[in-house]
């Protein structure tokens, strides 16, 4: 069983909120689903798998810029802010302590809503307690 995990972060890289879907599910999905759940902010910054104009327009009319670079299957490059982009090595250093509990990185749960539940425990024990 293979399981993507979507998640929204403050700016201090700490979990807002989770969203899971099955492996090979694209990212639109996640982003879909996540829309709503997204807090007040200036930037939005996601990786490549992200990158849609549908996306894009929906964070500008929540008064958000995204900062997202472009597919490289994209004819028309996209611009975004470079430097501000590096910044998102917080997001995945909360993926890297989430996988230091060892239920959550070997996924041992097949039940998503099982494995939803341990990741919501990590989450709130590492980044809120």
């Amino acid at each position: 069983m293979n399981t993507k995990l979507h998640a929204i972060t403050d700016a201090h890289g700490r979990p807002l909120s989770f969203f899971i879907t099955a492996g090979q599910i694209s990212d639109y999905t996640g982003a879909a689903a996540l829309l709503d759940d997204l807090p007040k902010a200036q930037w939005m910054l996601a990786d490549r798998g992200y990158d849609a104009e549908w996306f894009r327009d929906a964070l500008e009319q929540k008064g958000i810029k995204p900062c997202i670079p472009g597919r490289k299957s994209r004819s028309l490059p996209v611009k975004y802010d470079k430097r501000r982009y590096k910044r998102r090595n917080r997001i995945e250093i909360m993926f890297g302590r989430l996988k230091d509990w060892r239920r959550v990185a070997t996924r041992y749960d097949r039940c998503p809503t099982v494995f939803f539940s341990a990741l919501a425990l990590a989450a709130t024990v590492l980044f809120w307690l």
